[in-house]
């Protein structure tokens, strides 16, 4: 059984990664219930929490039926980080996560997320006044290195256990990277292997299907996967992956109606969240993700996007149904 804190996970839990403008509670939910053990927050900004920013607040939103949920804090200064953990404490997720991760420039270049891995000591700095913040257990996810010249993520897992962070999550790319070329996990599987190591670690990076994370699972010794990507417009992959480990046989695909109806439950919680309006805009990003594949979708696809109503929307997904069933036949 893999724990954090007190938290149990399963024997090999799947992870949903902190994805900005996609996982938010409305995505989480219908994660959740496609087989997702753990999720966190879109990254806050600390400044941003700092101030009472209204973005930033909201992102704190979390809900009881996502549970256990982690929310994540990027930032550049140690106090201020120290005080945002304080007050993301208060809303009672399950976990805080630290972002040394994010390698955009908006972030990277002022000094937070992957900029981090350029000054180990500040981030343990950093790090220690999360920990003494808050009474949950508190998490960190990042990257392999900088860049090639400076993969220091064996001597950071190590650093970081040492001040108390209760697991580790690594994405196997650099920051230089970006999201380019193939993720490299055998430095993942060194911080496992190292007998100093106790906390549970996860790997990310390229996980897309069944057979890939079971692959990497045997061949990297990781206590579970982070998925990001490869869930957008298919939250399923977490129960296809799970079926897949268990029995090594792959669930058949989703149908039509099943990805109709998971889109629709997704619709359904961003207007609960967002309410009428807001909700409808939120989600038209989504469509294009969950009709992948299906050719001829687009004049499906524009009037989802012009859609104003749930009412309307629902039934534009029914006639997606009729439609393209007939053709998938």
């Amino acid at each position: 059984m893999i724990k954090i804190g007190k938290i149990e996970l399963g024997d090999f839990p799947l992870l949903l990664a902190p994805m900005e403008d996609v996982s938010d509670p409305p995505f989480r939910a219908v994660c959740k219930e496609n087989g997702a053990d753990l999720m966190y927050t879109e990254f806050v900004s600390s400044e941003g929490l700092i101030r009472d920013a209204a973005k930033s607040v909201q992102k704190l939103d979390i809900f009881e039926y996502e549970r256990p949920v982690g929310i994540q804090l990027f930032g550049s200064d140690v106090e201020t980080m120290g005080a945002c953990s304080e007050i993301a404490s208060r809303v009672n997720p399950d976990l805080i996560d630290i972002n040394y991760g994010c390698p955009v420039k908006q972030v990277a270049c002022r000094g937070a997320g992957a900029a981090l891995l350029q000054d180990i000591p500040k981030m343990v700095r950093m790090t220690e006044a999360v920990v003494k913040s808050t009474h949950l257990p508190v998490t960190v996810k990042t990257r392999l290195g900088w860049d090639e010249s400076t993969k220091n993520v064996q001597e950071v897992a190590e650093r970081l256990q040492d001040i108390g962070i209760q697991a580790l999550s690594v994405h196997g790319r650099t920051r230089v990277q970006m999201y380019k070329g193939e993720a490299d996990w055998t430095l993942i599987a060194k911080i496992k292997d190292n007998p100093r190591i106790t906390i549970p670690i996860f790997g990310n990076g390229d996980v897309d299907s069944p057979e890939k994370a079971l692959e990497y699972k045997n061949r990297f010794g990781v206590d579970g996967i982070m998925i990001g990507r490869a869930t957008i417009g298919n939250p399923w992959i977490f129960n296809e992956i799970k079926h897949f480990v268990k029995t090594g046989q792959r669930l058949a695909p989703p149908t039509l109606a099943e990805r109709v109806a998971v889109c629709r439950r997704h619709l359904e919680f961003s207007i609960r969240w967002k309410g009428p309006i807001a909700g409808v805009f939120e989600m038209r990003r989504h469509y294009t993700n969950y009709f992948k594949g299906l050719e001829n979708f687009k004049p499906f696809r524009m009037r989802l996007v012009e859609g104003m109503s749930f009412e309307e929307l629902d039934q534009i997904l029914n006639e997606v149904v009729q439609e393209f069933s007939e053709v998938l036949c």
